[in-house]
């Protein structure tokens, strides 16, 4: 093995990174960012401006190749896959981060925008998930080193939900949910699967939290959307292997680690309950259980 193939703890060796969404705010950061550590990275967005990034990056001396696509296209994401393959000889990481908005309250809400904002943020999550698995299963039982890591993006509002954003808080909390299931399923081939919730500014949220994304006059800059980069790059390295499936709140400089859904302590009848014994039994439940976090602009 030489040792370009090779990856040791704490070490960079020219890692090949998959960024999904990376034309512009966070996915743009983060490819530079990997690119800075040394990563080879392949660039995709929907549309040319992953052109630009690759540009940026090889002005400062790295590698990466663009990628442009639909990746909630199951037969484009596959080849996404393909490509990286063949063009840098394997695939360490995907960083799934491409997504949109589609904000509306629940009753103002068309099929359009429940589809459209399900479809790239969800499945734009699978597609590529599904194949880069399914190339590192092949490696794994081929008798193959894998280190590989998986970056996907959830939000707070996939977490905790959000007023006005029901589509996309109800595609970001199926990331999460990806996440998990993916992190199983795929250990036994040498991949990890976590996710991050990041706070920045963006052009998704520079106008509809425009006061809490404001930057200041001077000083650091907790919104800037760079400040998520680092921590994406620490996790689709090999020095990460021991952490997975697992989800990261990251906004400024404060890395937290969200803990989810746990079962409760249950009041078992021992039998079919009847509907009037319930309420009792509900509200004790509720009054020993703490309160969930608010939903965000509740």
């Amino acid at each position: 093995m030489t040792r370009d193939e090779t990856t040791r703890v704490g070490e960079r060796t020219g890692r090949v990174v998959v960024v999904t969404g990376a034309g512009r705010g966070l996915g743009r950061e983060h490819a530079l960012a990997l690119a800075a550590a040394g990563d080879r990275v392949v660039v995709n967005d929907v549309d040319p401006a992953a052109e630009a990034v690759v540009a940026e990056i090889a002005a400062t001396g790295g590698t990466a190749v663009a990628s442009v696509g639909d990746v909630a296209d199951w037969a484009y994401a596959r080849h996404l896959v393909e490509s990286a393959v063949e063009t840098f000889g394997r695939l360490d990481a995907l960083v799934n981060n491409a997504g949109l908005v589609r904000d509306r309250m629940l009753v103002n809400l068309s099929e359009q925008e429940w589809d459209e904002v399900v479809r790239v943020d969800l499945k734009g999550h699978a597609a590529p998930l599904r194949h880069a698995a399914a190339y590192w299963r092949e490696r794994s039982r081929a008798g193959d080193p894998v280190a590989a890591r998986v970056v996907n993006t959830s939000s707070g509002a996939g977490l905790m939900g959000s007023v006005g954003q029901v589509n996309y808080a109800a595609a970001k909390a199926g990331v999460t949910a990806l996440t998990q299931v993916a992190a199983v399923e795929l250990a036994r081939y040498g991949v990890t699967v976590n996710a991050i919730a990041p706070s920045a500014r963006t052009a998704m949220t520079e106008t509809a939290f425009a006061d809490a994304m404001r930057a200041p006059d001077e000083g650091f800059d907790p919104m800037a959307a760079g400040n998520v980069s680092p921590l994406v790059v620490w996790l689709a390295g090999a020095d990460a292997g021991d952490v997975t499936g697992r989800i990261f709140e990251v906004a400024g400089g404060a890395v937290s680690v969200a803990d989810g859904w746990r079962h409760g302590e249950p009041v078992d009848a021992g039998r079919r309950w009847r509907p009037e014994e319930l309420g009792p039994v509900v509200r004790d439940l509720l009054r020993r259980t703490p309160a969930p976090t608010p939903v965000y602009g509740a």
